[in-house]
């Protein structure tokens, strides 16, 4: 006959392990639902991007177009020239689209290829920068790897429309309001009923980490399926474009050395909708952000530390191969 005391331990220790089995389903059918664990990918890319140029780019972006706030009209004007003028030596047909603010007007840089080839997929980061920071990875690591796109996309035309697009006046205070230039954008291309595939928006990518504890999250949850490591990219989208953002992921995996995770998730989960991406899910558009996790990793975020001496230039280069095999990918 058992003692008491024998039969309670084993009660507790049945106890424990039941509990320890529903967190560990718990936990499986996060990692499922949320990160899309595949076993697919892409094939690896052929092309790769010169780190020196990516850095000029930033450079020029951070130190010879500073500040670009929103009140500085004329050093945004000379941004979107810059930008204008990489696009076109890269071979695409190259537009402004006008957003009118408080008496002002500024421009988000339209670079098309292979215009006319639906369905279309668009390609946007944000060239301004928040109030006095320099904005290296915030949001110049973005454009740069916009612009070294357009030169892939010049190399190896698509099959099917991509439309490249530096946007304007991301940042306060006017980030969340109609007067964004992603904003005015999405509205156009609404209005016009374009058939589009899906947007990638570059959100900050050029902050990399391999050191242990250098990535945070916004739940403690995701500390149990995501690395604690910020040594990857992340593919971020609503909840429900999950296809999409599996789309982009699996065209982005083994594209180049670079780990690539993605989450699906409710924009009440802080992070989700903080970039341009946002702007195109009022119109039923597929849209996600491609990105470092922004100040889940990076310090800087928003200070005068956001400079282009902290960048990685090598994983920069990855990721704009990997969003370039993302689009090339049928």
């Amino acid at each position: 006959m058992k003692t008491p005391v024998r039969t309670l331990r084993r009660r507790l220790l049945l106890s424990a392990a039941r509990i320890l089995g529903l967190v560990a389903v718990i936990v499986g059918l996060i990692w499922i639902v949320v990160a899309q664990p595949t076993s697919r990918h892409n094939r690896t890319a052929a092309v790769r991007v010169d780190p020196t140029r990516l850095r000029e780019h930033v450079q020029t972006l951070t130190v010879d177009l500073q500040p670009r706030a929103w009140d500085q009209t004329d050093i945004l004007e000379r941004c979107a020239d810059y930008i204008a003028g990489h696009f076109r030596t890269a071979g695409a047909a190259v537009e402004f689209q006008e957003v009118r603010v408080n008496r002002k007007s500024y421009r988000n840089v339209i670079g098309r290829f292979a215009a006319g080839r639906s369905p279309r997929v668009i390609v946007g980061a944000h060239y301004d920068a928040c109030g006095e920071t320099p904005g290296a990875d915030d949001n110049a690591s973005g454009v740069a790897a916009l612009i070294e796109i357009a030169y892939l996309l010049g190399q190896t035309p698509p099959d099917k429309e991509v439309e490249l697009v530096a946007y304007v006046l991301e940042e306060p205070p006017f980030f969340r309001t109609a007067q964004m230039g992603s904003a005015v954008h999405a509205r156009s291309i609404a209005e016009r009923k374009a058939e589009i595939a899906g947007v990638i928006v570059l959100e900050m990518v050029g902050y990399f980490s391999d050191a242990w504890g250098s990535q945070s999250y916004p739940s403690p949850l995701l500390r149990l399926v995501y690395p604690a490591r910020g040594n990857f990219v992340a593919v971020v989208g609503p909840w429900n474009q999950g296809d999409w953002v599996k789309t982009v992921k699996v065209g982005m995996q083994a594209a180049t050395s670079l780990p690539v995770y993605s989450i699906r998730a409710p924009s009440v989960v802080p992070g989700v909708d903080f970039s341009d991406h946002l702007n195109y899910w009022p119109y039923g558009i597929n849209a996600l952000m491609v990105t470092d996790t922004a100040f889940y990793r990076n310090h800087a975020y928003h200070t005068a530390g956001d400079t282009a001496e902290t960048l990685d230039f090598r994983r920069l280069g990855e990721v704009a191969v990997a969003v370039f095999a993302a689009i090339q990918t049928r």
